[in-house]
């Protein structure tokens, strides 16, 4: 079960109570679930109950007696929990790993791609030189609107910004004005490109690389400054090339994998080594689960860096869970069930890295 599933049931727990006058509220558009901010509080959390308490005119935690009860023995769901002033924590079912990696496996290129109907991959705009004082009609009944011609100085990074946000746009299922062929858009408005702009960029590639240059300018939030190396470094201290490098990783593990002679299968992963918690299993599972909810929130804040943060939260995850949980069999082991599951959920990850880099314009090397 995703975090999108699992608000769609509780939200359906909450129109029920509606429905059968348990409560007395306006149903909600959505409702929010997240990873908890402490482990040990379940799988996903939500704070509807707080947020219909007032409206109910009824204590937090009574609300939430209604809304737990109604959603124990939903499909997926494992326990449901009352904490504090009135939190729902959640605990998945012991099948919902396995669905999910079956499902991102499934889905491929197209997951975490609202827009795509099924596609693999979305192309994003492509944007063309054109003069800044040509009138952009984004439609036939739409009135005429005059581009907005990328910033310089900082033109490279308005310029790698809209193409990304295209992109990203298109994954969530937004539409793109009809001139997206020869216009991008950021919010409202229509842009040209730069001459400036677009040799500012190719400059900037050319000293760092495409991948690098992209990175650098994706990689800051709207408000923070923008941060040139002199060199592209490449090596784990440089986000982007982490982010590489874990899908790298995967893919020589399905290599080797094939060589041992077997292939990746959703399935219980099995225990860490050591016994050790499993807190990156979880960690890991819900990044690769939250994926497109954050694509949809970068599309709509317009901001790439949610992006880009998340492939590094992924990356850093794989990695943990890769050292305790191994995918291959150590020495003269042979491939059991659990090595395929492992490989199975590695695949998933890769999965993520690829699209999203892809979202992003920046390569998925399969070798580094």
């Amino acid at each position: 079960m995703t975090p999108a599933e699992l608000s769609r049931t509780v939200l359906r727990s909450v129109r029920g109570a509606v429905e059968e006058q348990e409560l007395s509220v306006p149903v909600p558009a959505r409702i929010v679930v997240q990873p908890p901010p402490r482990p040990g509080c379940g799988d996903y959390a939500s704070n509807v109950a707080l947020q219909l308490a007032q409206q109910a005119g009824r204590p937090a935690r009574e609300v939430a007696e209604i809304l737990r009860k109604r959603l124990v023995g939903s499909a997926g769901i494992a326990r449901v929990e009352i904490a504090g002033p009135g939190f729902l924590n959640f605990t998945l079912g012991d099948g919902a790993q396995v669905a999910l990696v079956r499902d991102v496996l499934a889905q491929g290129a197209a997951y975490g791609e609202r827009g795509a109907g099924g596609r693999g991959g979305v192309p994003g705009p492509s944007p063309v030189r054109t003069s800044a004082r040509e009138p952009v009609r984004t439609s036939a009944r739409e009135p005429v609107r005059e581009p907005v011609r990328v910033p310089s100085p900082d033109g490279a990074r308005g310029l790698a910004v809209a193409e990304a946000l295209g992109r990203i746009r298109a994954a969530a299922g937004e539409a793109l004005p009809d001139a997206a062929g020869a216009v991008g858009a950021v919010g409202d408005d229509a842009y040209v490109v730069d001459e400036r702009a677009a040799d500012e960029l190719a400059v900037l590639a050319a000293r760092l690389g495409a991948d690098e240059a992209r990175w650098v300018l994706l990689r800051p939030a709207a408000h923070d400054p923008v941060r040139v190396p002199e060199r592209p470094v490449q090596r784990e201290s440089n986000p982007r090339f982490r982010v590489q490098y874990a899908y790298a990783r995967v893919r020589a593990l399905v290599r080797n994998a094939a060589e041992l002679g077997f292939e990746g299968r959703p399935g219980d992963v099995g225990q860490a080594l050591g016994g050790a918690a499993a807190q990156s299993l979880q960690a890991l599972l819900t990044l690769l689960a939250t994926y497109p909810s954050d694509i949809e929130v970068a599309a709509r804040l317009r901001a790439p860096d949610r992006v880009a943060r998340h492939l590094e939260a992924t990356a850093d995850a794989f990695f943990r869970w890769h050292d305790d949980f191994p995918p291959l069999p150590v020495g003269e082991q042979k491939p059991l069930a659990v090595h395929r599951a492992r490989l199975a959920l590695a695949e998933a990850s890769g999965t993520v890295l690829a699209n999203g880099l892809r979202l992003l314009g920046i390569s998925a090397p399969e070798y580094l």
